[in-house]
């Protein structure tokens, strides 16, 4: 069964970075868009009521002139009496005026809802406006009319919350204050275009949002694709070359063997330690380019997985006995903790490739007289492994990179060891095509714990196919 594991995982990072730049491009463009609709909105909520202001200080000046020019005509020294006469005071969406004299008494007024004139004159008792003071006020009206503003309201609500601008002048006579003229203008309607200017606003916005999205997808694909190209080449580059070292390795590595095999070799102390570097580094270069090799098939979507009955207590004792040597030479001492049998469903020789890696890291970064504890364990729905070292631990910011290609904590550490960065890149692979979870938990000088939870139910069905 051919598996695209590593495919997926390239595609699935080639999305995340795309994602993110399309995620910052975007941003970016929203944030534009965000402050050129709040730059137009308060623009035109500024110089509307600007104008509203303005229109409301020419009428009261204008009916202000009206009254002073008539008690100048008739002569008159009081408002007194101003009501009976024949004076038009009236304006656009003007709600209501009143004249009251030096002591706070209505003179004459008019209002849109006569029955709100003991309301409104509460507004304006005693107020006197400072030089361009106008007042904003919201009232809540009933409908005893079907009257709003001098327009007819067919279907009228039982109540409607109206904004009033309010304005007031003083009335002189020969340079005495002879009392007040105050002004109420309707402004609901400017309330409501801001309304239905926000909702349009907000409609252009989720608009352009889309566009700014396709766009800044459309940007981050394009910068993506030569990123994609030179990742693709590489991949062929690296799966290329380590195929065609493998036969000059091999080569080599008979070579050394037949000349470990010649007369004198074994009484020359320095040919003996010549050839001995020289198999150790060739072995080494071998087991990287087999690992290069294998994922450079993982990437192509070649490797074969296999599924079958596994006894996996003793395939870590094989793997165990393979390692002992090594772990020996360092005064490591395994510990095996697991059931005597443990069957589970699974690709044999890439499960012995896990428990060989995890081991061998947990051998390579303990200290000299350590221990490591091997735990299997299956339960209903899963079955476990578990490696426990006491070596130098991993700093929690490097937990998570440790599982990516080549990458190293500690590089010449790593280097000393023998490691090249791609081994727990390997077993991550081999735990994803079993549909399971590798994780780690670790502690700086204390030692980490890797465990692996691969499912039972997807392998064994898996299996079946």
């Amino acid at each position: 069964m051919k598996n695209s594991f590593f495919k997926r995982s390239d595609q699935d990072l080639f999305k995340g970075t795309q994602t993110k730049l399309t995620m910052k491009y975007s941003g970016l463009l929203l944030l534009f868009l965000l402050l050129f609709i709040v730059v137009v909105y308060t623009l035109l909520y500024v110089v509307i009521l600007r104008d509203q202001h303005r229109e409301l200080e020419g009428l009261t000046r204008q009916e202000t002139r009206i009254i002073s020019d008539y008690l100048a005509e008739s002569a008159r020294n009081e408002l007194r009496g101003l009501s009976s006469q024949e004076l038009v005071l009236a304006g656009v969406d003007q709600f209501f005026y009143y004249v009251v004299d030096s002591n706070g008494n209505l003179v004459m007024g008019s209002e849109t809802m006569p029955h709100m004139r003991e309301e409104l004159l509460a507004l304006v008792a005693g107020w006197v406006p400072q030089r361009n003071q106008i007042r904003e006020e919201t009232l809540e009206v009933t409908f005893r009319e079907r009257k709003l503003g001098g327009e007819q309201i067919d279907n009228p609500p039982a109540s409607v919350n109206v904004r009033l601008m309010i304005d007031g002048s003083p009335l002189f006579y020969n340079d005495r204050f002879i009392g007040m003229i105050y002004i109420g203008k309707d402004i609901s309607f400017a309330y409501q275009l801001f309304d239905w200017l926000l909702i349009v606003l907000i409609g252009l916005a989720i608009l352009f949002a889309g566009v700014a999205i396709l766009m800044s997808y459309m940007m981050s694909k394009k910068a993506m694709e030569p990123i994609s190209t030179a990742f693709n080449r590489q991949k062929e580059f690296v799966g290329d070359a380590s195929h065609e070292l493998r036969t000059p390795l091999s080569v080599m590595l008979s070579s050394i063997d037949a000349l470990e095999m010649t007369d004198g070799v074994e009484e020359d102390p320095f040919a003996r330690k010549l050839l001995k570097n020289m198999k150790s580094e060739v072995k080494r270069m071998t087991g990287l380019v087999s690992d290069l090799l294998m994922l450079a098939r993982a990437d192509s979507g070649v490797v074969k997985q296999s599924h079958e009955l596994i006894d996996l207590h003793v395939e870590a004792r094989n793997v165990i006995e393979s390692l002992t040597p090594h772990a020996e030479a360092n005064r490591i001492v395994f510990h095996l903790h697991a059931p005597d049998e443990i069957n589970v469903i699974g690709d044999r020789e890439r499960i012995k490739q896990l428990l060989y890696i995890l081991l061998d890291n947990a051998v390579k970064y303990s200290p000299d007289g350590g221990n490591v504890a091997l735990t299997l364990s299956k339960e209903e729905r899963e079955w476990r492994i578990s490696v426990k070292d006491e070596g130098i631990g991993i700093h929690p910011d490097e937990q998570v990179r440790i599982f990516y290609r080549f990458y190293r904590s500690d590089k010449s550490r790593t280097r000393a060891l023998g490691g090249h960065g791609l081994g727990l890149s390997i077993a991550k692979w081999i735990v994803d095509i079993h549909k399971g979870t590798i994780s780690v938990e670790s502690e700086l000088n204390k030692g980490s714990t890797f465990t692996v939870n691969i499912p039972l139910d997807q392998v064994v069905s898996k299996a079946r196919k």
